[in-house]
Order: C-alpha cells, then structure tokens, then sequence
C-alpha cells in the first residue's frame, strides 16, 4: 500500500490516515440533506403556484440547492407518497395531515397557504347552495376534501345528495370541468385555477358560466366567523423537519410569504414556474389568483380556526381526522 502525503508534504501512518479519512465522511445530516435533490409537491390547485415560484425562483437553495417541483395528481397518490417517505414536503388538504398526524405516521403542518379556493361553477339558475336540488353536480375527489365541504353546505340548506340531488364524481378536477363543458352536469364543484378555466372555455363555445356559488362565504354561514376555509397547507414529514430543524422550516416559510407576495402582485409572470405541472396556460393561471385567496400562515398561528374547520367536517364522521383533534406537535411552526 502506498503511503498518504499531507499538504505539508508529511508523510501519513496508515492509521492517521484512515483517522483523517473516516472524519472526513463525517457529514452532518443537515448539510447531507442540503446537497440532495429534494422535491417539493403540490396539488392540482392555486397554492402549487406559489410553492413552484418559490422553487423556481432559488428560494429554496439554503435548504435543497437542486429543489424542483412536482405536481401530484390524485390523494391516494399524496397519501402514498407521504406515508411511504417518497414524498417529505407536500401541499395537502389540511385534514389529510391532520389524519395522517394520527395515525402517527410523523407528520405535521407547516402553514395554511389558501383560506379557500372552492366555487361551484354553473350556468344561469343556480346562485345559491338551495338552487342544487334537483340538479347534477360534478364533484372531484370523493370522499375528500371537496367532497367534504360540498356536503356540509348542503346539510346547511336541508339536502341530502343521492335524495334531493346527484352528485357524479369525477376521478380529477380536469375530470369533473370536462362534465360540465359537456353538458353532462348543470354544475361543478371546482377549485382555482380549474374554475378559472372552465369559465374561460364556456366562452370560447359561447356558453356562460358564472362562479354561482362562493363555498367560502357559504361556510360562514353554517359554521360561523369570517369566509376562511383553511383548506391546504405545506406538510412536512418528521425525518424532513428534523435533518433541517426549526431554522430551516423557518426559511422555508419566509421563502413562501415571499412567493405569495409575488404572486398577489405579478400574477403573469408567477404562473409560468407551474403552468405546465397543472396543465394550464399562463393566463389562466394568472386570472385565478385574485380568486384562489392565497396565503402563508404559520399553522400555530391559525390553530383555532383549523380545530373549528376539523370539528366541523368530523361532524359527519370523525374518521375524517382520525377520531381527534391533533395536538401541539403537530403544528410545525
């Protein structure tokens, strides 16, 4: 074996330099997990807007210098990806981290990036949650989030869907917008950009579609407070928050209250980062954001109005959040 040379140009006994050798490789898990590449995932929905600027626009370096973003497509695929460790930051329906939280699967919520961002989308004669008896709603997902909500507004107005009205579910948002476009349904239940782009395509076929139904204000009058669903926020896995730290969540979530000030103010040239993931064009993206109520609250910070939104959908059932309500450590920041 040959023998090592320092800098110096000293020579090395084999064991000092297997010693130097063994430092060496000693990296710490957080500047390991810096140099990885790391995908930040988001839904088919305006909060992906501003995770992919965030990304795209070098924000996120400090933590993952070759971040990218991805879009996920359905929950079953979220939910797969979270519990397998696939996925370790991901923008979720706030009561899927509340579920997954537990089931003690280690996650937790970083922040509430939409107060709400659901409209149900229909022509003329429907303008409130009342005018869907009798009519046929496409709804995506479910047995989800907005599935969820639909059926809290409509047990506010006194129907039951599959008795005063059809609910046909939709495998995608894309999915359920298509319907509609078909004249299959007389309305959708769409979040943004999707509404945005179902009113924007009636057009072009000289059909008229109208945001009928605002589902936020409607949630105020059943559950009470102010036109705030806190819907979707950053999930992060255990493993994720504990090789970064409480700093490194901590610039993660500078980087989006960044985002969505950028967002909010240059909406054109935001959407381009997340325009092909979601599958839309740039101006339509763009037109969604006044309407998609974008935001980057700390989780903590909004702790009362999450627990008063996860009480009211276990209402129905509480095995929408697992049978509880999640305790401290599941907020994040």
């Amino acid at each position: 074996m040959a023998t090592a040379v320092n800098r110096s140009g000293r020579r090395l006994s084999r064991r000092a330099f297997l010693a130097s050798a063994g430092a060496a490789a000693v990296v710490s898990p957080r500047a390991a997990f810096a140099t990885a590449p790391l995908a930040f995932w988001g839904p088919p929905a305006a909060p992906s807007i501003v995770l992919a600027h965030a990304v795209a626009s070098g924000a996120m370096k400090d933590i993952a210098p070759a971040a990218t973003f991805r879009t996920w497509r359905t929950p079953d695929e979220m939910r797969a990806g979270l519990s397998s460790g696939a996925m370790q930051a991901v923008i979720v329906p706030s009561n899927v981290a509340a579920n997954l939280y537990n089931r003690w699967l280690g996650i937790h919520l970083l922040n509430v990036m939409t107060r709400g961002l659901l409209y149900v989308v229909a022509g003329a004669g429907i303008a409130g949650v009342g005018d869907l008896a009798a009519k046929k709603v496409a709804v995506p997902f479910r047995n989800d989030m907005p599935d969820f909500i639909l059926r809290r507004l409509l047990a506010g107005a006194g129907l039951k869907p599959g008795k005063d009205l059809h609910c046909d579910y939709a495998g995608t948002p894309p999915e359920a917008m298509q319907m509609l476009l078909a004249g299959r349904v007389d309305a959708a239940l769409l979040a943004e950009p999707a509404a945005t782009a179902a009113i924007l395509r009636a057009k072009l076929s000289l059909m008229q579609l109208t945001r009928a139904i605002d589902c936020q204000k409607e949630w105020a009058k059943i559950a009470g407070g102010s036109a705030f669903i806190p819907q979707a926020g950053l999930a992060v896995t255990r493993a994720f928050a504990d090789r970064i730290g409480r700093d490194g969540l901590t610039s993660i979530q500078n980087a989006l209250q960044a985002a969505v000030r950028f967002v909010i103010d240059h909406p054109l040239r935001a959407s381009l980062p997340s325009a092909l993931e979601l599958g839309a064009m740039s101006p339509i993206i763009a037109e969604a954001v006044p309407y998609s109520n974008l935001a980057a609250l700390t989780a903590s910070s909004v702790r009362p109005e999450l627990e008063s939104f996860f009480s009211t959908l276990a209402e129905d059932d509480p095995r929408i959040i697992n049978g509880k309500l999640p305790d401290q450590a599941f907020y994040a920041l």
